[in-house]
């Protein structure tokens, strides 16, 4: 007995027991949406494609949390010199879900697909492929030959790859009739088990773990999906128990969300998306609008603006002040950039020296018997439509004359494609790649995105230089360019980065979610979740080790 008790006293001091994560578990998510297309090919429209896709398809590249292009199907690739050639070496312990190998016939396949005239999904994607050759030096190797060089290219080589052996001789335009579509084969960490319908219409979907998947993970067994008309539909459905989790809290569920946090039945995690709400100013109607051309002005009616109690008051703090068109924290952003704090003394001295006299009778601001006024667009939005009077309830009160006019999401868009409007408050969706060329280009101003009108050949310069450059490191130095003139010029009113808020089961841990290019992004480190944990005995030397 003294021995048994030695024995134990010197177990209990030299080993502990210890929980790790281990496979198991099942989380149930609504989200608001129905599925239509779970192929990567046409999933651009719908969120809950978009979502459905992230977990069972891959790409050859993904993006990681700072906005890089990193290795995801492919092991790695080589850029030639001149910038045109891309050579993409293949991972060889890729299984597709059905157990067939991935090879590079699969990557030509989906590009034939991508390059074909009659492809059902966003024409600048299509239009983009189309200049690129594809070629297959063999099973493991695929190379890209493109017309001109093009640094962004790598953000288009994150699409999901179909599999060329179940779909051999479908032809773009017969993509959005497939079978497949609803029950898809891929190769990332998940694959269909089940999907449920009522009334032809699929009210929830069980993915279940690739055990064969060739990333780390994942932990999680199954991860099922329930599909709800609203996001308010289907935070009521987290409140009723019918689901664990919210694919996004809403502001009008914000209140409640954190009410459940707080009785430590639910975490939100917030990130910033890319994405950014803020007023374009219409510089290329000099004649009718001549005080938009001044700098001053522009840098006045930033610095005039209180975007802090702006987020507060009509967000509930769901956003970020916007400093630069760059998404803050990606790899291009400048932390540096010159900000503008909210300084209405700064601003009023501004239109005093840009000859903008406060009258006293109307306390409006005029030069020479000339009104600073001009109207304001947004959209019936009732947050765009809040945003946009709490804008010019500031800008008033430095004797700016704003009038709010509202329209629908659909006439603001077409009032910005035909450049009819004076001032217009949006909100832009970013893609992966930092390049500002669609939006600020010169040669963007007539027919492009570049609704702001600004003409700047310096700017255009620099953006141009980046969009050649495949030095990753000369980029950012030019990006850093790019924002330094901005900061200066203003063409547009930054506002702020919208945030994106997820309610998550308090049983499922693990869970981290980084700066988002799109919602589906918060499923990055879904390998990493884990629901199940198993003891193990660990001795006390190694949980003291670094």
């Amino acid at each position: 007995m003294a021995l048994v008790a030695t024995l134990l006293t010197y177990l209990a001091l030299t080993y502990s027991v210890e929980e790790i994560p281990t496979v198991g578990g099942t989380y149930v998510e609504g989200v608001a949406g129905v599925p239509h297309a779970m192929n990567p090919l046409l999933c651009a429209y719908n969120q809950v494609d978009q979502d459905l896709c992230t977990l069972i398809f891959s790409g050859l590249t993904r993006f990681n949390s700072q906005g890089q292009v990193e290795p995801d199907l492919a092991t790695g690739w080589e850029i030639s010199l001149d910038g045109l050639t891309y050579v993409f070496h293949l991972r060889s312990d890729v299984l597709w879900h059905d157990g067939a190998p991935f090879t590079a016939d699969d990557v030509l396949f989906t590009t034939v697909l991508l390059q074909d005239p009659d492809y059902p999904g966003p024409p600048d994607i299509g239009a983009l492929w189309r200049t690129v050759e594809v070629q297959s030096d063999d099973a493991s190797t695929v190379r890209f030959v493109l017309s001109e060089p093009l640094a962004p290219f790598l953000d288009y080589t994150t699409v999901g790859i179909l599999p060329a052996h179940l779909l051999a001789g479908v032809r773009a335009a017969e993509l959005p009739a497939l079978d497949f579509n609803l029950s898809p084969v891929g190769t990332g960490p998940f694959q269909i088990e089940e999907v449920e319908a009522e009334e032809g219409a699929i009210t929830s979907i069980l993915l279940s773990r690739n055990a064969h998947y060739y990333g780390a993970g994942p932990l999680l067994e199954h991860f099922r999906f329930r599909f709800y008309p609203s996001a308010q539909s289907a935070f009521r459905a987290y409140q009723e128990g019918l689901v664990e989790g919210v694919g996004q809290v809403t502001l009008e569920n914000l209140p409640q969300a954190q009410q459940a946090m707080e009785d430590h039945q639910l975490n939100l995690y917030s990130a910033q998306m890319a994405r950014y709400v803020l007023i374009f100013l219409n510089l290329a109607q000099e004649d009718e609008l001549p005080f938009f051309q001044d700098v001053a002005v522009r840098q006045a009616l930033l610095y005039g603006l209180d975007r802090e109690t702006i987020i507060q008051q009509v967000v509930a703090g769901q956003g970020i002040v916007a400093h630069s068109p760059i998404v803050a924290g990606t790899w291009a952003y400048d932390e540096g950039v010159e900000q503008y704090p909210h300084d209405p003394e700064r601003a009023a001295t501004l239109l005093d020296e840009a000859g903008w006299e406060l009258s006293r009778v109307t306390n409006r601001r005029l030069r020479n018997a000339y009104p600073l006024a001009f109207t304001l667009l947004a959209a019936t939005d009732p947050v765009q439509t809040a945003l946009a009077e709490e804008v010019a309830r500031q800008w008033q009160a430095l004797g700016v004359d704003v009038t709010v006019t509202t329209a629908s999401s659909q006439d603001v868009r077409a009032a910005l494609a035909q450049r009819d409007y004076q001032a217009a408050l949006v909100e832009l969706a970013l893609p992966g790649d930092p390049d500002p060329y669609p939006l600020w280009h010169q040669t963007q101003i007539t027919a492009g995105q570049n609704y702001a009108g600004w003409d700047h050949r310096q700017m255009s310069e620099i953006v141009e230089t980046a969009r050649i450059t495949i030095d990753p490191t000369q980029r950012a130095v030019l990006y850093q360019q790019f924002q330094a003139l901005f900061a200066q010029q203003v063409p547009a009113i930054l506002l702020y980065h919208p945030v994106y808020t997820y309610g998550v089961a308090r049983k499922v841990e693990g869970v981290q979610i980084g700066p988002m290019m799109v919602p589906a992004d918060r499923f990055v480190t879904v390998n990493r979740w884990y629901a199940a944990r198993r003891q193990v005995i660990v001795s006390q030397s190694e949980e003291q080790s670094p």
